[in-house]
């Protein structure tokens, strides 16, 4: 035994714990944090009200929720996960009978203190219970039709009810990631080349339910693919968000015009600018080295995350690190991809930058799983 570890063995239980902390991984939760604060301080015009002092005191929060999670031995939360998907998904069928609405969707739950999007919620429950499963299955069975069927159902479901919502962005975000948990977890390749001809067939009767009485997307979610294909096809309506972040990103060069001297969003042309757009208005403060440089401490991020769960000997920590990063990588590619006009506009914020309480707080919840698996890995 090395002098440190009979020094790190020798500090007091609580104590060894935050010092087994995956440290790194706090330190760039808290630069992307950062990173959004300095934004939305820039977006209110050089204010804290309206946005950013609610998302410091949010990240406070979550920061100090993390660190409570990670103390528990992560089997407390291997047992909890049926429990917390099932919760998750009880809130959903509850949005549909007392859910706020907002922007013409139905999503929230107002609990008074705060209105809770039970969809963000799913997005971590759902990864705990798929990798409660497949730690519980044996591995010959990973691949068995009927071993393959049951996890399906469970991501299905929650998948519709987030559709009716409605909410395409999330939904697909629950398939990806449901479905991405699943490979990793061993289930054969064959299935997925199923479920990818049959996702063609899918958007083939999409298209062609458009006017039908069995039309299968809203009317304003067939105006976004239409943007999609095709922003200059109304540059004043459904194509305006789209055609005014491509400007943002790309007045803001190299190096950007300066903090808080964007015109796009200063001006209030940016749509959206504290929440899905968020990204353009860094872009055009800071260009390319900024955008770059978020992409990087993202990346870093995953890679420290997919680092533990190579290093973690339990199959359910494993799983559920592997399960979150994979989460966390749609979040803000989805976002990246959408606001530069390489995907559908379908309302992902960007991860712990763009302005929200539920998605923050549901974020730092999930890395709060990570550290526990990190720390409570065998040694």
């Amino acid at each position: 035994m090395s002098y440190l570890e009979y020094t790190v063995k020798s500090v007091p239980t609580g104590l060894r714990k935050v010092l087994y902390l995956n440290w790194p991984l706090v330190l760039l939760l808290t630069a992307v944090a950062c990173t959004g604060f300095l934004m939305l301080y820039s977006v209110a015009g050089g204010q804290y009200n309206p946005w950013a002092e609610p998302q410091i005191k949010r990240f406070g929060l979550g920061l100090a929720l993390m660190i409570m999670i990670a103390m528990d031995p992560i089997w407390i939360w291997r047992n909890l996960a049926g429990l917390a998907f099932g919760v998750s998904v009880m809130l959903l069928v509850g949005v549909e009978f007392f859910g706020s609405v907002g922007m013409g969707a139905q999503r929230w739950i107002d609990l008074g203190v705060i209105r809770l999007q039970p969809s963000e919620l799913t997005k971590i429950t759902m990864v705990m219970f798929l990798a409660a499963y497949y730690d519980w299955l044996p591995t010959k069975k990973v691949s068995r039709p009927f071993w393959v069927l049951l996890p399906v159902l469970f991501i299905l479901v929650p998948t519709m009810l987030v559709l009716k919502q409605p909410d395409l962005g999330t939904a697909i975000l629950l398939l990806a990631a449901g479905g991405g948990l699943m490979f990793l977890a061993g289930v054969h390749w064959a299935y997925f080349a199923s479920v990818i001809a049959a996702g063609i067939g899918l958007v083939a009767a999409v298209f062609k339910s458009r006017g039908t009485d069995w039309q299968m997307l809203e009317n304003y979610q067939f105006r976004r693919i239409d943007t999609f294909l095709d922003p200059a096809s109304d540059p004043l309506n459904t194509g305006y968000h789209i055609a005014q972040s491509k400007i943002a990103l790309g007045s803001g060069g190299w190096t950007g015009r300066g903090f808080m001297q964007g015109t796009q969003s200063r001006l209030n042309f940016l749509p959206e600018k504290h929440t899905d757009f968020i990204f353009t208005t860094l872009a055009e403060e800071f260009g390319f080295i900024g955008g770059i440089s978020l992409l990087v401490l993202y990346g870093l991020i995953i890679v420290f995350c997919v680092a533990s769960a190579i290093m973690n000997k339990d199959r359910f920590a494993s799983l559920l690190t592997l399960g979150i990063a994979l989460n966390f990588f749609l979040f803000f590619a989805v976002n990246m991809s959408m606001v530069m006009g390489l995907a559908p506009v379908v309302g992902v914020p960007l991860p712990l930058v763009s302005y929200g309480g539920s998605a923050m707080l549901v974020l730092m919840l999930a890395f709060g799983l990570v550290q526990s698996a990190h720390v409570h890995r065998p040694r």
